[in-house]
């Protein structure tokens, strides 16, 4: 069955791609096809804040646009899509930050593990839009610019086997994303680290070729990880936003006033997204841990962090265009640990 899905997938997507001779002209019924790519699921919170997206965009310019979502991974993976939508063969793309690392190096700051102190510090970055927006702004060179972000939770290792302490990642296969500091902090636990497309996850735990992966809650009821990794250790390592990413040629092609609904419609997704996570999380945690049989293991964070703290430094020393972003979180870090010291 999974076979006959992505042969179906791989027609729908080369059906699609073959109508896009430059999706910036594709149009019908005189409306122009507003194409959004991302990688999961119809339920996910992500694809309910893009319904909301979609629908605002409809009510207000429904005579001009029709939006359309493809979830799944059925324009290809985030590193291709995000590709489809620089050069302008899709509009939008949902992605994480890692993938935008290799189009501006600011965007590595995401993938430093334990960047944040707590989840209440990393929505108020997010929310700060004055300062996100000159961060959005640094791959107008590539030809794309983020209009929002989605929270993504917290990324935590799961795998075939209980993971304690750092000592049981050595010599563990562990999926990350494709990013050098995942990577590298991943080597930092011991493990070895195997970035690969999302959509391949299952498959390489259940033949073995990975012991694991690192992602939240809904990677395993959604992606069905669950089935094949039965122990979630709960060690935070990492909190890294999606972005709903677009083509910026397309952007700047919009009126003034098309723009302000455009980014209005990408403010409401995140809303949606947002009162939608938490819900789902919760109910992700008990089915996994009912019907899928996961084991969810709450560990002492501490001695992770000191296992990957020469990752944090290394960083900040190998890539300056991510300082004033970091001395920028760690202001916003102290504030929210001085609201807790005083409550």
């Amino acid at each position: 069955m999974k076979g006959v899905k992505r042969i179906l997938a791989a027609v729908l997507c080369i059906t699609v791609l073959l109508g896009l001779t430059g999706c910036s002209n594709s149009v019908t019924g005189g409306k122009r096809i507003i194409r959004i790519s991302h990688a999961q699921s119809e339920t996910h919170p992500e694809h309910l804040g893009l319904l909301k997206f979609k629908e605002y965009i409809e009510e207000n310019l429904g005579d001009k646009y029709e939006v359309q979502i493809f979830p799944n991974e059925l324009l290809g993976s985030a590193q291709k899509a995000i590709e489809l939508t620089q050069t302008g063969a899709i509009d939008f793309v949902v992605a994480g930050t890692a993938n935008l690392e290799t189009f501006a190096d600011v965007y590595e700051i995401f993938s430093m593990p334990y960047l944040f102190t707590s989840e209440e510090a990393y929505h108020a970055t997010m929310n700060d839009t004055d300062y996100m927006n000159t961060v959005y702004e640094s791959t107008d060179e590539a030809g794309f610019r983020v209009l929002t972000w989605y929270n993504a939770g917290t990324r935590n290792f799961y795998a075939a086997k209980p993971i304690n302490t750092p000592a049981d990642l050595k010599g563990l296969k562990i999926r990350v994303q494709q990013s050098p500091a995942s990577v590298n902090m991943v080597k930092a636990f011991g493990a070895a680290a195997s970035p690969m497309s999302f959509g391949e996850v299952y498959t390489a735990i259940q033949q073995g070729v990975i012991d694991g992966a690192e992602n939240n809650e809904l990677a395993l009821t959604n992606n069905k990880h669950g089935e094949v990794a039965k122990y979630f250790s709960y060690n935070k390592h990492q909190m890294i936003p999606d972005m709903l990413i677009g083509n910026l040629k397309f952007l700047n092609s919009l009126s003034d006033e098309e723009r302000e609904i455009f980014e209005e419609a990408a403010r409401l997704s995140t809303e949606v997204e947002l009162e939608n996570w938490d819900d789902q999380v919760a109910e992700a945690k008990r089915i996994a841990e009912e019907d899928m049989g996961v084991t969810f293991i709450d560990v002492d964070v501490e001695q992770f962090k000191e296992a990957v703290a020469d990752v944090q430094e290394q960083m900040l020393e190998d890539n300056p265009n991510i300082r004033d972003t970091y001395e920028h979180i760690q202001e916003i870090n102290a504030q929210y640990s001085d609201k807790e010291a005083s409550n």
